[in-house]
């Protein structure tokens, strides 16, 4: 058996058991967004003080805190976005309240420790972390569930100095300007540590300690709009766009095969790794795959079909000159290389400048082009080219010309 023909067959098996085990591994690890998952979109409107003006620190200061609020409440790749110069867009794929999330994220979170003259002890800003625990030795109803606080190095010098002077006095806690509770301090606390009790559920005092962590908004926020996409409707969105992804791409399959005959075949077989190896990265870079996205996808395939079709125009050509089968490949990838750099490398180009001045759904758009569009390249220079070597490698393959081109012409020569 001739290399060519081993190298295809080997090609083959490892190709049927990346497909076989590819469908598991997707199905864990591809992360679909809002409009293919279900989930919830909330738009929040930035309210300043009288007297006040809403600057570009203060919204990317509450866009990360929106993130480290989504984050401690257990969402997995939201989408934060910023939208004009007061509003903030925030996408929670897969979640299951909606509403409870929603709450969370508009809250305002200001948390104070006052004196028993009203004076501030310490603030949200003297927090290190905060979680929502089981309180497995109380005995009062209201104690079961905590939200335990720990200060940071100079909220715990704070917190040591304030027990110390309000000795069997109350300091009492405020969360929005709402006191939850006025303990009385019995001894002196050095440890950097409280508690804060109040009739919570544990998944109640989870979510509170969330916002608190987060931190206090830098500025008040109103909801002016929210959308909730169901998960039926996501998965209905899914399921047709991958039903006119792959209608699509079996037609321009069955064209190309049609048109090109084994090369066609060739690149059939080359545009299955595209899409193996796209969709393995997708889900291996943790991108938020979207409908946007799903269009990104469909229009790389384009680009990686154009590919093959330039190098199958040229082949054609070497053919009509009389060179030998194997020649003819590699000159063919040789004059197509130049011509398919350029028109790919514009189009990451287009891409970079969507995704630098894009939002939201362009930018999902524009990642997956640009991944789809590298993918494709390689598809079309490395595995289409070596797998027409081989075939050109095969004797009955070589002897029959009529496999690669309907042009007449000689394989004898070099």
């Amino acid at each position: 058996m001739k290399k060519g023909a081993i190298w295809l067959c080997l090609f083959g098996a490892v190709l049927a058991v990346a497909v076989a085990c590819s469908w598991g591994y997707l199905k864990e690890n591809l992360n679909l967004g809002l409009d293919l998952r279900g989930g919830a979109e909330v738009v929040l409107q930035a309210v300043p003080e009288d007297g006040q003006t809403v600057t570009a620190d203060d919204m990317e200061a509450l866009k990360e805190i929106m993130r480290k609020r989504v984050d401690n409440i257990g969402v997995s790749e939201p989408l934060i976005q910023l939208e004009g110069s007061d509003r903030i867009i925030v996408q929670l794929a897969g979640v299951d309240n909606p509403d409870e999330a929603i709450s969370i994220l508009g809250r305002t979170a200001k948390l104070e420790f006052r004196g028993p003259r009203g004076d501030v002890i310490l603030t949200g800003a003297d927090l290190a972390d905060a979680k929502g625990v089981r309180n497995p030795g109380a005995t009062n109803p209201r104690e079961e569930n905590v939200i335990s606080l720990q200060f940071s190095d100079e909220g715990s010098k704070k917190f040591a100095d304030a027990t110390a002077r309000y000795l069997n006095q109350t300091i009492s806690i405020y969360i929005d300007g709402e006191e939850i509770m006025s303990p009385t301090v019995n001894q002196i606390i050095s440890t950097g540590q409280a508690q804060i009790t109040g009739g919570y559920t544990l998944e109640q005092a989870v979510a509170e300690a969330a916002v608190l962590k987060g931190g206090a908004l830098p500025v008040d926020v109103e909801v002016m709009s929210k959308r909730t996409v169901g998960p039926s409707l996501g998965a209905d969105s899914l399921q047709k766009s991958l039903y006119a992804g792959l209608t699509g791409m079996a037609l321009l399959l069955a064209f190309i095969i049609l048109y090109y005959r084994l090369p066609g075949v060739v690149a059939a077989v080359s545009l299955v790794v595209y899409t193996l190896i796209l969709t393995w990265l997708i889900a291996w870079l943790n991108i938020t795959l979207t409908l946007p996205g799903i269009a990104g996808f469909v229009l790389s395939i384009g680009m990686a079909v154009d590919a093959n079709i330039v190098i199958y125009e040229r082949l054609r050509e070497e053919i009509a000159n009389d060179k030998s089968l194997p020649a003819a490949v590699t000159a063919s990838f040789r004059r197509a290389l130049w011509t398919i750099l350029d028109s790919n490398i514009t189009t990451l180009i287009a891409a970079a400048v969507l995704f630098q001045f894009g939002t939201g759904s362009i930018q999902g758009f524009a990642v997956t082009l640009a991944v789809g569009i590298v993918v494709s390249m390689f598809s079309a220079l490395v595995v289409t080219h070596y797998l027409l070597k081989w075939c050109a490698d095969v004797p009955s393959f070589a002897k029959h010309i009529g496999l690669f081109t309907s042009v007449k012409g000689g394989v004898g020569r070099a």
